[in-house]
């Protein structure tokens, strides 16, 4: 790993997860999270914030960017959530079938790199009836914005750690065996990087 990745690329992706537009769509999600949480991609910890304390028993985060950790673990301490952390990618769960009521996905499928397979690996661990809340940037409708985002892909993805701008976000859902009410709109933003689906999902 390079100077890049280890000293700059976290504190440039924590910027802009940050930033206000996404930081309400966290809002709008992460209170609804109960029980036994698993978060996927949790990155440096920016939902913590958000989650309501008194609703769930466990929250369990992945992400194999160990860089990251760092800063989730000092928004753990702030917001007083004691999180388990583990330094893993989301293609292979080491947790067993039916052992999570939520898992939380947010600006995290992009990266992933095989998104579909992670997918499977989710519904795989949620109880029946449970639920995924999910918020991520994904593949416009408008042709000209998608055009953009084909031009934009080969100087974006290794600028901010592998993203992918458009992945059709629904598509995915749906190829996994999930259920989605899914809500879309343009953020704020240049409109490649802003095209948003965000809501819950449940085993088809």
């Amino acid at each position: 790993m390079g100077l890049y990745d280890r000293c700059v690329l976290p504190y440039l992706i924590d910027f802009a997860c940050g930033l206000p537009m996404v930081q309400a769509q966290r809002q709008k999600l992460i209170p609804q999270a109960r029980g036994r949480v698993l978060e996927v991609g949790m990155g440096t910890g920016r939902n913590l914030p958000f989650y309501d304390r008194s609703r769930i028993s466990r929250l369990v985060g992945v992400d194999p960017a160990l860089q990251m950790h760092r800063l989730a673990q000092q928004r753990s301490r702030a917001a007083g959530i004691e999180v388990e952390l583990m330094g893993l990618s989301a293609e292979q769960l080491p947790t067993a079938e039916a052992s999570f009521d939520t898992v939380v996905c947010t600006y995290t499928l992009c990266t992933i790199p095989d998104a579909a397979q992670a997918l499977r690996e989710m519904r795989r661990v949620l109880v029946p009836g449970g639920k995924l809340l999910f918020c991520e940037h994904g593949r416009a409708p408008d042709e000209n914005v998608r055009r953009w985002q084909d031009r934009l892909q080969p100087l974006w993805g290794p600028l901010v750690g592998g993203c992918q701008l458009g992945r059709d976000i629904p598509g995915l859902l749906d190829a996994a065996g999930f259920t989605a009410t899914t809500q879309a709109a343009y953020l704020a933003g240049p409109r490649p990087m802003t095209f948003h689906y965000w809501g819950e999902a449940q085993a088809a």
